[in-house]
């Protein structure tokens, strides 16, 4: 017998209470491609420790002013085990800096308390997956906050990870599922398969496994929820998370709170699309519960979450003391709950990989490419009502203590000194077509005639689908972007990279010929259709129940 989220076997109907329908096994549900089966009980704790770290931090960022002496419970790990390092975001024209922050759920069975809340002693001192990936971006302003879930089965090109031991796990030759990139040296590795897929700078993660999960869903006091009709997840044999309530809004917690988090059977389609749809409602409704109560202002109640949540996560070094977590919190505070949108990755089902999903190629982009620009995926715009936005070069009053540190706002070395690299890349990343021969020599040209004395083509080379300029230094920053600037390249072409020396431009796929690379269109300016996004002021949203799931 398998429990809530094991997968389904071809063939198998799954039953219901009374004639329940059958239900269509979601998009790679653990089955097959020689990853371990993993239980919904393990997926759901992981799933609600993470949120309920996050929103922690989130929305009861004052009391962490008392837990000082925790910071020598913090666990740290590298932040970004790749090859690709974008160097963290980068302010907008009035100096204010985006966040990029990844929530990485493990399901790690590395002690005893996690082997008994996870169960599945096969899976006992295997490699951990990483079955939660939510990219949380809060804006530069501050205005909005966008989350981007991946689902777990997702195929993915790996990125080469090395550990600081040494250890390297070599890129992959063909596609891996997602959730496998944490066993590649850990939550670093995450991290940059997702920099490599959506190019988007990660200031920081978060990673979460499931101990004092339990003890932090009853501190919360209860989460509305609310089902269409009366539910009861529970197959005629045996499968399911047993939750049972009836119509209308409910308030849970404890035991109810997980079974709503881990229930597939009796939500929607049966899938996991729609269990992570009731994720998000219980996310959203959880952040307005903490807004309207102030539920976390007992100390006592607050030591014992704040205690639980350190204790169950591991950060990246920027985040490793209480202090810095703090002013992150505080950070994440200054959002309005209608302004944060969930989401979840636009996919489609592989063609490869049966059963499992791949990024959708338009609309997956346009989603990475709306948080690489730092533009509000519920389509309101930047700025809050009655807010001015600050002067050019102004320093910004919501810059986060936790950044990365950024170059100053200086003006340009002038062009006739600044030495630039110019490599042709153009047979771009997947190496369909030839490089263009002679490409670096013309481009170096160009930028010759724009005033760029020092341009000069290399003999290196490269594959790069998108033109971007790439530097070395802090110091060099500005003359990077004045590069780009003279091309006629997006902000988002300037990346920083231990991987060059000095600046290096990279003459890509995009630019095969002309003077001028081709522009991308318009970005967009609200998060697609098949994101499902949900906004964190809907208090209506109410889960549709499956047929043969109700009583």
């Amino acid at each position: 017998m398998r429990g809530e989220g094991a997968p389904a076997q071809p063939g198998e109907i799954s039953g219901g209470g009374s004639g329940a329908s059958g239900a269509v096994p979601p998009p790679g549900d653990g089955s097959g491609g020689g990853t371990p089966k993993r239980r919904g009980r393990r997926r759901a704790l992981r799933w609600v420790s993470s949120v309920l770290s996050f929103l922690i931090l989130a929305t009861a960022a004052g009391g962490y002013l008392y837990y000082r002496h925790l910071n020598g419970s913090i666990k740290t790990d590298v932040l970004n085990l790749g090859e690709n390092k974008l160097g963290g975001s980068k302010p907008n024209a009035f100096g204010q800096t985006p966040l990029n922050i990844l929530l990485i759920g493990s399901d790690a069975r590395d002690d005893a308390a996690n082997q008994a809340l996870g169960g599945a002693r096969d899976t006992f001192g295997g490699p951990p997956l990483a079955d939660v990936q939510m990219l949380l971006h809060l804006s530069a302003d501050r205005s909005n906050m966008s989350v981007v879930s991946m689902p777990r089965d997702t195929m993915l090109m790996m990125p080469k990870c090395t550990e600081p031991g040494g250890k390297v796990h070599q890129a992959s030759k063909g596609l891996v599922q997602t959730n496998e990139s944490l066993g590649r040296g850990g939550p670093g590795c995450t991290v940059a398969a997702w920099t490599e897929l959506t190019h988007i700078p990660i200031d920081h993660f978060m990673m979460i496994d499931f101990k004092g999960v339990v003890t932090m869903a009853d501190a919360i006091g209860g989460v509305p929820v609310c089902v269409q009709q009366n539910v009861e997840s529970r197959t005629r044999d045996g499968k399911g998370s047993g939750l049972k309530l009836p119509a209308g809004t409910s308030t849970i917690q404890g035991e109810q709170a997980l079974q709503w988090l881990r229930t597939r059977y009796g939500f929607e389609d049966g899938t996991d699309l729609g269990r992570t749809h009731a994720q998000h409602m219980y996310m959203n409704s959880m952040a307005r519960e903490f807004r309207k109560n102030a539920k976390l202002s007992n100390p006592v109640k607050l030591n014992s979450l704040a205690q639980a949540a350190i204790k169950a996560m591991v950060v990246d070094p920027g985040l490793d003391k209480i202090d810095k977590l703090y002013d992150l919190s505080m950070e994440l505070k200054k959002v309005p709950t209608g302004r944060i949108t969930m989401t979840t990755m636009p996919w489609v089902y592989s063609t490869r990989e049966e059963g499992r999903v791949e990024p959708k190629p338009v609309e997956a982009e346009g989603l990475f490419r709306m948080v690489r620009e730092d533009i509000a995926l519920d389509g309101k715009g930047s700025g809050n009502p009655g807010t001015t936005a600050p002067s050019p070069g102004a320093p910004s009053p919501t810059a986060p203590a936790t950044a990365p540190s950024q170059p100053a706002a200086e003006p340009a070395t002038p062009p006739a000194k600044i030495a630039v690299s110019v490599r042709n890349a153009t047979g771009g990343k997947d190496g369909a077509q030839a490089r263009v021969k002679g490409r670096a020599d013309e481009v170096a040209a160009i930028l010759v005639g724009k005033g760029f004395a020092k341009a000069q083509s290399a003999q290196q080379t490269g594959a790069e689908d998108a033109t971007v300029v790439r530097f070395s230094g802090p110091g060099q920053a500005s003359d990077a972007a004045a590069v780009a600037t003279a091309l006629g390249l997006p902000a988002t072409a300037v990346e920083k990279s231990d991987d060059v020396t000095g600046i290096v431009l990279f003459v890509g796929k995009d630019w095969r010929s002309g003077s001028a690379p081709a522009l991308p269109p318009p970005a967009p300016t609200k998060a697609p259709d098949s994101a499902r996004p949900l906004n964190g002021d809907d208090d209506k949203e109410c889960m549709a129940v499956q047929p043969g799931f109700t009583w």
